[in-house]
């Protein structure tokens, strides 16, 4: 399936939730829910709040399904942008951690088995390789935004720069990062 299917289809699936068809929506769950929750277990760092939040975030995505424009974006970035901007009022609102390490649970190992690990590591070689390509604020901004988590206020005001001009650079950057991955 090429990516061009995929993203007609993730497009097709929102166009369908507008019009309340549950079949849909549980196909776009399956089909992105696991690209979701790690943009918010990224951002969160916090696995049972990753949890809960994947939940809030496909409930606003079932109400508004109608503010997906195709063309506009692409459907994954649509989703990708309402979960990074939910984590981030999560964020927001969060409350200074408990200090009682007595008072977390016993979880499973979850670290990735050692072959995930091995292709992670060469995803993030490729990634690493192209953002330095970029130069080196916009890279810092870039990874502000989509690894760290911080707002495009706070970017802005961090790189001294206007908002609009700090949402002008990561669209550019973007752009050079999906071609030189494409590369």
């Amino acid at each position: 399936m090429s990516a061009q299917a995929s993203r007609d289809e993730i497009s097709d699936l929102l166009a369908r939730c507008v019009l309340r068809d549950q079949a849909a929506f549980r196909d776009l769950y399956d089909r992105t829910s696991a690209k979701l929750f790690g943009v918010l277990l990224r951002i969160l760092k916090d696995r049972a709040e990753a949890e809960e939040a994947i939940q809030e975030v496909y409930v606003k995505i079932w109400y508004r399904a109608d503010r997906f424009v195709a063309g506009q974006a692409s459907p994954i970035s649509w989703l990708v942008a309402v979960a990074r901007n939910h984590a981030l009022d999560i964020l927001r609102t969060r409350r200074p951690a408990a200090a009682d390490i007595d008072a977390a649970l016993d979880i499973a190992d979850p670290a990735p088995s050692p072959e995930r690990m091995t292709a992670d590591s060469q995803d993030r070689a490729r990634i690493e390789h192209c953002l330095g390509t970029l130069e080196s604020d916009r890279a810092d901004a870039v990874r502000g935004a989509y690894l760290d988590g911080y707002s495009y206020e706070e970017l802005a005001s961090r790189h001294a720069v206007p908002l609009n001009t700090m949402r002008t650079w990561l669209r550019r950057s973007l752009i050079k990062l999906k071609d030189c991955l494409a590369a």
